[in-house]
């Protein structure tokens, strides 16, 4: 908006007319939850809804439009993304936005596209793991993997860092967006059989990283 300050990484401010608000599933206000509108009353063009909806479309709570969006909010109102609620998971009892960790993944020379997801861990009880699609010419083997976890390990912190990569192409929907739940699922499915991808590389693999 015209006179709105520019915050890089930002999605800005609130526009005139509405209120955003971030909350939990209760709908109390947490420093990190998830971006609502509030309703009492509902701004004008706010969508409430389709016709002939099925049910599983289900956006208002009691008293806001609920967007599927979790961001923070800093001292001057200006909100950054996270990542969408059903993707943001909990590692090490920390909170993990698989968009901030994909971003650092594709900086990597060798990575066209990346998918992180939580996989069962009997320590942490979940792990960030990275799904990589690799450019083109490059080659899906330990020196690669090695480079990425260098890479992660440079880029962020200690809590947020991928644990396990695998390399395979990512399952997209006919739009190609990435099926995440897809995904998330052959994780649980592996994890109760007992089983490990020949494809996967993890960081305990490489006694030349620093792990911690």
């Amino acid at each position: 908006f015209p006179g709105q300050k520019v915050k890089p990484g930002c999605m800005g401010q609130e526009a005139p007319g509405y209120r955003i608000r971030l909350l939990d599933a209760d709908e109390k206000e947490i420093e990190e939850g998830e971006v609502c509108i509030a309703i009492n009353p509902a701004p004008v063009g706010l969508m409430r809804g389709y016709q002939n909806d099925d049910g599983s479309f289900a956006p208002l709570g009691r008293t806001a439009y609920r967007t599927g969006d979790v961001a923070t909010c800093d001292a001057e109102g200006y909100f950054t993304y996270v990542g969408r609620a059903d993707d943001v998971f909990k590692a090490s009892d920390y909170r993990i936005s698989p968009f901030e960790l994909e971003n650092a993944l594709i900086e990597h020379p060798a990575v066209a596209e990346a998918a992180v997801v939580p996989t069962p861990d009997p320590l942490r009880l979940a792990v960030p793991k990275a799904y990589v699609t690799l450019t083109a010419n490059s080659v899906p083997d330990r020196a690669t993997a090695l480079s990425i976890f260098q890479h992660l390990g440079q880029t962020l912190a200690p809590f947020k860092r991928v644990r396990r990569i695998e390399f395979s192409d990512l399952p997209k929907t006919i739009s190609g967006k990435t099926r995440r739940v897809e995904l998330r699922q052959e994780e649980e499915k592996r994890a109760k059989e007992g089983r490990r991808s020949s494809n996967e590389f993890r960081e305990e693999d490489f006694p030349e990283l620093s792990t911690r």
